[in-house]
Formats: structure tokens, C-alpha cells, sequence
């Protein structure tokens, strides 16, 4: 996937994690879709976040991080992820919330509400 560096939704790896995550969520929040290509929540998801980060318009970013690839699983790990997906929210550097599986547009919207500062 080409991804500009404009685009409110990408993926990140343990490389680039402090930069892409920590760093800008200083600017915008940030989503982290912890997920793995053979979980079925998650692929039930991925379409819904994207939704939810469109209506955003970029005021919120979405970084998608495959923990099956290369050194992946030590974020997961460093972050106590249990399960999968696993979505942390990053604000001011900080992790602020989280919630697990596959969940509903509305449940979304309601998170961030309640979680971001901004909206």
C-alpha cells in the first residue's frame, strides 16, 4: 500500500512506532488498530474504523499495526494486548483508552467521544 504522508490512515511497524504513534499524537490523536490477518474480528472491523476516521476528516489518525510482521508482536507485548484487535487511543504521547473486538460504528463514535479531548 502507497501511503502519502497526508493520509489520516497507515500502516506502522515497531520502527517506526515512536515517530508515526508516540510523536504525532502530540499534534492529532491517534488510533492504534492492533490486529492480525488471521483474526476474523479483525478484518470485521478494519472497514469500520476506516468509516469512522473518514467522518473525521483527519482531526484523528489511524495507525494499523500487523503484529504478525517482523518485531510487531513486542509492541503488543510492551502494551499488554491480550487479544485481538486491540485499539489504543494515543494522545500527548500517552496511551488514554482502549477497547477490544470487533465493535459498532455507534460504540466507536461513542469512545472517541468520550475519550478525545478535542471532539
Amino acid at each position: 500500500m502507497v501511503q502519502s504522508v497526508n493520509t489520516p490512515i497507515f500502516d506502522v511497524s515497531l520502527e517506526d512506532f515512536e515517530l508515526r504513534v508516540i510523536q504525532a499524537s502530540h499534534a492529532r490523536p491517534v488510533l492504534v488498530d492492533m490486529w492480525a490477518e488471521w483474526c476474523s474480528p479483525c478484518l470485521v472491523i478494519a472497514p469500520v474504523l476506516q468509516q469512522f476516521i473518514d467522518e473525521q476528516q483527519g482531526k484523528i489518525l489511524l495507525a494499523k499495526l500487523e503484529v504478525d510482521e517482523g518485531d510487531n508482536m513486542k509492541l503488543a507485548g510492551q502494551y499488554r494486548v491480550r487479544g485481538f484487535p486491540t485499539i489504543i487511543l494515543f494522545e500527548s504521547g500517552q496511551e488514554v483508552a482502549r477497547f477490544s473486538g470487533a465493535q459498532t460504528l455507534g460504540y466507536i463514535r461513542t469512545f472517541a467521544q468520550k475519550n478525545i479531548s478535542m471532539l
